[in-house]
């Protein structure tokens, strides 16, 4: 997780359309069946599917949004806890081309952050509907369900490809008078932000490649049996300076996996001109040589999947380690041994790089995890998924006190837990937010429910927790209870292959599930996991410069070479330029 909602958000489609909300004034009940005027008047809003923009009819969830800000459209004004727009959500089932659905302000429809728009001052407001569109799956676990499959966009929900919206519409909300209506359209379907090739799939994005920067994707056979479609993962490669020039044609070299939320056009964000700061590193021939690779995994439920096998969002731990990796590896001159792949990765791709080190230690020898989400679920950020009562309030005698979600350095609070889950349940129903935090853990830890969709660690509502499906987090995904539990067999593999790292400040509390990792780790004998802690530093920290980073991978790989490899190791490990101003950035 990153950023104020916990990931950058893909850049949204330009534009806004032009118009005016026809505003009614007839009688409308409001959620509580009243039919009257109020002193601020509530609103309701007509939405209309243009004829022609889908051949059929669609399912999903609508939204209203309203903004004051003209600076873009209100879509994409609403993807953030703190400073994001008022917006309701509601689910709407086969809304037909030509055909209108009703979405009151206010209850049935989820609001955030407002419940009812009867809260908003008066003034004018630019107004715009957005639709999520639904795919039908029957997995292959007898699930029948309904989530958006996103198409190269990292399931940003709001420039999500296959998803609708309208023209942006001014209305003005008096301070007195009745009820009223205004009337929004769809009438455009976000589109690829890549060109698809001809017979080709949007899923996973189709970016442009250069000298540098390969691209593969393939078909998951187990992810599309478990999905009843054609399901498809991808990965970025870098490229090592020097990789296409002839006396280097049978050269292999040593793979850094870096894991995180679904990535940009390449790995670390590289340029091939060296604009940035690592590009200059990169490309400076200082840098030791690694084929460094991203994976792309957005799915139903988010930008990627964790990397693991779950109940909800399916085998992408067997998908991405025993299908893709070995596709790589074929196609690039990669060693292709578990000593020449190091893992590392910040926050939610620290978790995944901690996880992927600890379930897969025979594919991979060493591990580099950043600010990591959750390792131990005693510390769920603030939430004792076990202990506690509930996820949104700490109990005393007279008071309940809020448990907070995000802080500054200072200690600050940014938003709440019942805030930001607040703003989720506005988002989708049943955990189908596609941006949120707590939803996308919920998908990945938890069985899968009765009807089908992830199996509430808490009521979404009121925050009360459910412990039976706590204790199922336990024992699957708690990596330091399965550190605890499988210790015999992992001593040896991790002995010196985990290096966790995090401010002591972390925006978002995940220090404190470091500690608790760390004190029963430390615990078990032979533990050898190297920690460090920044003073004072928020989420995002990390120790190391760019270059002290590399250096640290290629010593590590090095030392784990077989003794039959080291002297070819020790002359790449020497083929790197001396040190130059490049690389002086620190790491992220």
């Amino acid at each position: 997780m990153t950023g104020p909602s916990r990931r950058s958000f893909v850049a949204a489609v330009a534009g806004v359309g032009a118009g005016t909300a026809v505003v009614g004034s007839a009688p409308s009940a409001t959620a509580a069946g009243e039919t009257t005027a109020r002193r601020r008047p509530g609103l309701t809003a007509s939405v209309t599917l243009a004829p022609g923009v889908v051949p059929q009819a669609v399912t999903g969830r609508v939204y209203v949004i309203l903004t004051t800000d003209a600076g873009s459209e209100p879509r994409e004004q609403a993807g953030d806890v703190a400073d994001g727009v008022p917006f309701w959500g509601l689910d709407v089932a086969r809304l037909a081309p030509g055909r209108s659905t009703t979405v009151p302000l206010g209850a049935p429809a989820v609001g955030f952050p407002l419940a009812d728009a009867s809260a908003l001052p008066p003034g004018t407001y630019r107004a715009q509907a957005f639709f999520n569109v639904y795919t039908h799956f029957s997995r292959s676990d007898g699930a029948e369900v309904d989530l958006h499959l996103p198409g190269g966009d990292g399931h940003d929900v709001f420039a999500s490809t296959g998803n609708l919206h309208g023209p942006v519409v001014e209305v003005t909300v008096p301070a007195t008078g009745a009820h009223r209506t205004l009337r929004l359209t769809l009438d455009t379907v976000v589109e690829p932000s890549e060109p698809v090739p001809a017979g080709g799939t949007s899923q996973q994005g189709n970016p442009a490649e250069s000298q540098h920067v390969k691209h593969v994707m393939i078909r998951s056979a187990v992810l599309s049996e478990f999905w009843g479609r054609d399901m498809f993962v991808a990965a970025d490669v870098l490229l090592p300076l020097g990789y296409d020039d002839p006396a280097n044609r049978t050269a292999r070299y040593p793979m850094e996996l870096n894991h995180g939320h679904f990535p940009g056009n390449a790995p670390r964000g590289f340029t091939e001109d060296g604009s940035t700061a690592f590009s200059a590193y990169w490309l400076s021939g200082t840098a030791p040589k690694f084929i460094t690779v991203t994976f792309r995994h957005e799915n139903p439920y988010y930008d990627d999947s964790y990397a693991v096998d779950t109940a909800n969002i399916g085998p992408y731990g067997t998908a991405l380690n025993t299908e893709l990796l070995p596709e790589v590896d074929r196609r690039f001159r990669t060693i292709g041994a578990p000593w020449a792949r190091v893992l590392s990765g910040g926050s939610t791709g620290g978790w995944e790089a901690a996880a992927t080190q600890i379930f897969y230690p025979d594919l991979y020898r060493g591990c580099w995890a950043g600010y990591p989400d959750p390792l131990d679920f005693h510390a769920h950020q603030l939430v004792d998924v076990y202990g506690d009562d509930n996820a949104y309030v700490t109990h005393h005698t007279y008071l309940d006190v809020p448990v907070p979600s995000a802080r500054d350095v200072s200690g600050k609070t940014q938003y709440t837990m019942g805030q930001e889950n607040g703003w989720e349940r506005a988002l989708g129903s049943r955990g189908r937010s596609g941006l949120g935090q707590w939803d996308v853990w919920q998908a990945v830890f938890s069985p899968r429910g009765d009807d089908g969709y992830p199996k509430p660690i808490w009521d979404k509502t009121t925050g009360e927790i459910d412990h039976d499906v706590a204790t199922y987090w336990n024992d699957h995904f708690d990596l330091a209870t399965y550190v605890e539990r499988h210790w015999d067999d992992l001593r040896d593999e991790l002995d010196g292959q985990l290096t966790i790292y995090v401010g002591d400040a972390d925006t978002y509390f995940l220090d404190v599930g470091v500690n608790l990792f760390k004190e029963r780790v430390d615990e078990l004998a032979g533990s050898n996991v190297t920690y460090r802690f920044g003073r004072n530093q928020p989420h995002g920290w990390s120790p190391w410069t760019t270059r002290e980073f590399y250096d640290l991978l290629a010593d590590h790989v090095v030392g784990n070479a077989p003794a039959a490899q080291r002297a070819a190791l020790a002359t790449w490990r020497a083929s790197a330029k001396p040190a130059d101003t490049t690389g002086t950035a620190t790491i992220s």
